[in-house]
């Protein structure tokens, strides 16, 4: 068995681009649903066959599944990571000083996948800035 050095090289571009675009992109979620002066609520909708652009989680969090599907993992390290996911699926990641995360979901499955994430605002490291245009407009 041959053993990869750099398991990106095997990416296609277009997510080697990506990757190398939003290195730092603070949207966790399609959708900024709510903040506060403790939480963000993000909702991430992701179709099928659609991908998420690459994000970087910093602060600590939760993330819930609302739908059955099959999501691809691609994370910053190479790896290539394949979930099943049910309804109510959960699960919570924390991070120390300069700990993070830099990863993309993509949809492989036939039906929408819907998630809500959850981020502590009070963690150890400090927010990243998001845009405007990605905050609910409330009329």
């Amino acid at each position: 068995m041959q053993t990869v050095s750099d398991p990106k090289s095997l990416w296609l571009p277009e997510i080697k681009a990506d990757l190398a675009a939003n290195s730092f992109n603070g949207c966790v979620g399609s959708v900024l649903v709510s903040e506060t002066e403790r939480v963000r609520i993000w909702h991430l909708h992701l179709p099928a066959g659609k991908r998420c652009a690459f994000h970087r989680h910093v602060l600590d969090y939760f993330w819930t599944c609302h739908s059955h599907g099959v999501a691809r993992g691609y994370f910053e390290d190479g790896r290539i990571v394949d979930v099943d996911h049910f309804p109510g699926d959960t699960r919570h990641m924390s991070f120390g000083e300069g700990e993070y995360m830099v990863h993309s979901v993509e949809n492989i499955g036939d039906a929408d996948l819907l998630f809500t994430t959850v981020e502590f605002l009070d963690s150890a490291n400090d927010p990243l800035p998001v845009p405007e245009e990605v905050r609910l407009k409330r009329d």
